[in-house]
């Protein structure tokens, strides 16, 4: 897999592997949230390629105390190979380059298996609980 900044030219693509793994919702739009990560730190956001097509994601954040890490994705048929770690660990080493010093992650309480494999990355549960309140409304509000 070669991991890469993501490119504007990218943008289809990651938006049907976030779909094919689930993880647009319909009060988040994949093309606003792409849209505003690259007006903050692009750098952080990369991709994976596999014979020149995306089949895995990461966005990187940084706000000076703490990282975090969204739409971490990898195509179905390439899970479990070891793709989803590599472009994790690519996040935490630029992260750490700036001086971050702890990634916080959010994964719904639901999906089992990926917080499984964060647990198999070294992360673990932190006594913190996730509040959270909607500043711009992207999606139909009745679906929220």
């Amino acid at each position: 897999m070669n991991i890469r900044c993501f490119t504007s030219s990218d943008a289809q693509q990651v938006i049907a592997l976030w779909q094919e793994c689930g993880l647009t919702v319909p009060w988040n739009d994949p093309q606003k949230d792409i849209e505003r990560k690259l007006s903050v730190e692009a750098d952080l956001f990369l991709v994976g390629e596999l014979e020149g097509r995306i089949m895995a994601s990461a966005m990187g954040g940084y706000d000076g105390h703490r990282g975090s890490v969204n739409y971490l994705a990898v195509l179905p048929r390439h899970q479990k190979k070891g793709f989803g770690e590599a472009l994790l660990r690519e996040v935490e080493t630029r992260l750490l380059e700036l001086g971050c010093p702890k990634i916080n992650l959010m994964v719904r309480t639901t999906n089992q298996p990926v917080i499984s494999f964060y647990e198999g990355c070294g992360y673990t549960k932190d006594p913190v609980v996730c509040i959270g309140k909607r500043l711009i409304p992207d999606g139909d509000p009745a679906k929220r």
